[in-house]
C-alpha cells in the first residue's frame, strides 16, 4: 500500500472510531452541552504518534457534531477547536516530563474549554456572555481533562508499551 493511501486509511479509521465513540457517549447524554464526557476525546492523544490523526480527529468531530444538540454552529466551532488542538498536540509531542507529553495532552482541554465554552456562553442569553463563559469553559474543560488525562493516558501508555501497536498507528 502506498504512503498516501495508508495515511488516508488511518485518518478514515480514526474518524470512524471517534464518531462511534461520540455517539456512544451521546446515547448516555454525555457528548454535547456544558457537561461533556466524550469517550472519543481519549483519541486526541493520537497526534503524538500519528500525523494522520489530525484530519481523522477533525473529520470525526465534524461528523459527530452533526447531531449536536447545542446548535449547528457546533459543527464549525467544535471542529475548529479539535483541529487546532490536534495541530498543537502534534507540534508539542516531543515536550515531555519524564517521557509523558503532558503539554500535548492539555491542548484538547484548553481548546475545547475555550472554544466550546465560548459557544455555550454565546447562546446563554443577551448580555450574559462573560457570566456564562467561565462556568461553561470550566465545565467543558473538566470533562475533557477527565477523559484525556484519564482514558487518554491509558491509551498513551498502551501504545507506548506495545511496539507492534506503535507501528500500526504511526
Amino acid at each position: 500500500m502506498n504512503k498516501k493511501t495508508l495515511y488516508l486509511t488511518k485518518a478514515a479509521m480514526i474518524a470512524a472510531i471517534y464518531t462511534v465513540l461520540t455517539y456512544a457517549a451521546a446515547a448516555l447524554n454525555l457528548a454535547y452541552g456544558e457537561i461533556q464526557f466524550r469517550f472519543s476525546e481519549a483519541l486526541t492523544i493520537l497526534p503524538i504518534f500519528c500525523p494522520a490523526a489530525i484530519p481523522g480527529l477533525t473529520v470525526g468531530c465534524l461528523i459527530s457534531n452533526i447531531l449536536s444538540t447545542v446548535n449547528p454552529l457546533d459543527m464549525v466551532i467544535g471542529t475548529l477547536a479539535t483541529l487546532l488542538a490536534a495541530l498543537c498536540t502534534r507540534a508539542l509531542r516531543n515536550v515531555t516530563i519524564k517521557g509523558y507529553p503532558l503539554l500535548s495532552m492539555l491542548m484538547p482541554v484548553l481548546f475545547n474549554g475555550v472554544f466550546v465554552g465560548a459557544e455555550i456562553a454565546w447562546f446563554a442569553g443577551e448580555n450574559t456572555f462573560w457570566q456564562a463563559f467561565v462556568p461553561a469553559s470550566l465545565s467543558v474543560a473538566a470533562g475533557e481533562a477527565a477523559v484525556v488525562l484519564g482514558l487518554g493516558t491509558l491509551l498513551f501508555l498502551l501504545i507506548k508499551k506495545d511496539k507492534k501497536l506503535q507501528s500500526i498507528i504511526s
